[in-house]
């Protein structure tokens, strides 16, 4: 590592000196990009520093500059937080949520496939973020298990989705892609027609991998990517006996709505989100924002109590009365909610 980059990092207010090691740890590196272990020198809070140095060409560079656009953009609990960012002639530095249980992809291979109900768990959290994306007007479009990062090692490890080096922003007038990019195996039949295409191709690569949690492999091989692309193109994958037997109709024809060929057939996000097959997973999620707004809702009217407590007689029994009402309230909502997200 260049002393440059390191004197970069300590101007940024990070420092590689990570726990009395002289030089931070690689976590990882790529054709314009390293990662190295960062540590802020405020709080000491560890994180992922992307070093990313920017190409000669002009095109190149300027999508280093909007990964971090993006990611500033993109703040959702299943995407991977960006603390902060330092630019230079050279090079941009990324200070990264640091995830220490590896790749999705790793995660798969230890375990061969997940379960259904895991299945689900990842896929509604990844279509949650992708739905974010999306309505933020963003597209990632290099969806892979490489691409997505655990939290930990332990088994209640969430997934979060990185790397925007090939992401882009659209809008209402433009949103219509036409730069071939992506990953073999994981890219959209449309990306492959170079015709254009739009967000529907990120569904189509977490279709690809939704079918890999299911079952442990892809839903498109063949010996090279000239044969793999004609397939990809038809669409052309089926669920093997024995591995299928004991993956439900209903995770068949979720899968089968996100590998639609055509693009416009394709499902959206939101419209998965609602799918039979994650109907708990919705559930829960709307009893949680339910819960979230409850709470915002009473801390509210707490805080207007609070401000008017001089004028109250008794303020403090009040205050226990209002606090054993909103308990009382939220157990209840509670018992309610375990009771919908069983069904």
């Amino acid at each position: 590592m260049s002393a440059i980059e390191k004197e970069d990092i300590e101007l940024c207010g990070w420092t590689l000196n990570v726990d009395g090691k002289e030089v931070g740890k690689e976590l990882g590196s790529g054709h314009f990009a390293k990662v190295r272990l960062a540590q802020r020198k405020s709080d000491g809070l560890k994180a992922a520093c992307k070093i990313i140095k920017k190409p000669k060409d002009k095109k190149k560079s300027a999508l280093v500059g909007e990964e971090h656009k993006i990611l500033t953009k993109v703040n959702h609990p299943y995407v991977v937080q960006c603390y902060e960012a330092f630019e230079t002639d050279e090079r941009m530095y990324l200070f990264l949520e640091l995830m220490t249980g590896g790749e999705l992809f790793d995660r798969i291979v230890d375990q061969g496939h997940f379960t259904e109900e895991q299945a689900k768990d990842v896929s509604y959290k990844l279509l949650s973020a992708l739905d974010f994306m999306h309505k933020q007007g963003v597209a990632h479009r290099d969806l892979k298990p490489e691409n997505m990062l655990m939290t930990d090692k332990s088994a209640t490890a969430e997934v979060k989705i990185t790397d925007f080096g090939l992401s882009k922003f659209f809008d209402a007038q433009t949103t219509m892609m036409k730069t071939p990019c992506g990953t073999p195996g994981y890219i959209a039949p449309e990306v492959l027609h170079m015709k254009g295409y739009d967000k529907q191709c990120d569904v189509w690569s977490l279709g690809v991998i939704v079918y890999i949690l299911l079952c442990g492999f892809p839903p498109f091989y063949a010996d090279n990517d000239a044969q793999l692309f004609e397939r990809i193109k038809k669409g052309k994958y089926e669920f093997l006996k024995p591995y299928w037997d004991p993956v439900s109709e209903e995770a068949k024809a979720f899968v089968r709505r996100m590998l639609k060929v055509d693009p416009k057939e394709r499902a959206s996000c939101a419209e998965l989100m609602q799918d039979v097959w994650l109907s708990k997973q919705a559930k829960a999620a709307e009893a949680a924002a339910a819960a979230q707004a409850a709470q915002a809702a009473a801390a509210e009217g707490l805080g207007e109590k609070l401000s008017t407590a001089k004028e109250m007689g008794g303020s403090q029994a009040n205050l226990r009365k209002l606090k054993g009402a909103f308990l009382a309230a939220f157990v209840a909502h509670g018992n309610d909610t375990e009771g919908a997200s069983s069904m």
